[in-house]
């Protein structure tokens, strides 16, 4: 099978991240993991990024999955409690996802996982600007928690409050 070490490749990339963070991510212990010699990665991947797009891709297939198995009366707030439990079960991935030289590479596979994600959110919401906007609220509120400034700033134990207050502006009335 032509595709197995390519499949190999990214799964010891998934895999390392998972253990020890997106910060792990070397083609020589990738290529160790999926036991192979340190240039075999280059014959499917002429470079480093575009390893470490392959492996970002996954996780972003793993969260619109997620996302997408929600039932039909799910609310925001389940869209919400599940992106940050996402961030925080899979930091590792979480980070890796969003290091914008991977997004603005010229990775157009892993662009296309990314916008299947906010397609997820654009029908959820039936509105681009509003998908957008809950987007940027979720990273947000994800990304300062996994570094620790929104409890120290808030004293909160868990981002519960802070996800219902950025969920409430999608959910009242006009008035």
């Amino acid at each position: 099978m032509p595709d197995d070490l390519r499949d190999r490749l990214v799964a010891a990339g998934v895999e390392l991240v998972a253990e020890s963070g997106s910060g792990a991510l070397s083609l020589r212990e990738i290529a160790r993991r999926a036991g192979v010699s340190h240039g075999a990665p280059r014959r499917y991947f002429p470079t480093h990024r575009e390893l470490l797009a392959a492996v970002a891709r996954v996780g972003y297939e793993d969260l619109t999955a997620r996302v997408a198995r929600l039932p039909e009366d799910s609310d925001l707030l389940d869209i919400g409690r599940l992106y940050l439990g996402f961030a925080r079960e899979r930091r590792g991935m979480f980070e890796l996802m969003f290091r914008h030289e991977l997004l603005r590479g010229n990775h157009e596979q892993l662009r296309a996982a990314s916008k299947l994600l906010f397609g997820v959110l654009v029908e959820r919401l039936g509105s681009v600007t509003a998908a957008g906007a809950l987007w940027a609220n979720l990273h947000g509120i994800a990304q300062l928690w996994l570094w620790g400034s929104l409890q120290m700033t808030t004293g909160a134990d868990e981002p519960e409050a802070l996800l219902r207050a950025a969920v409430n502006a999608y959910t009242r009335e006009p008035t």
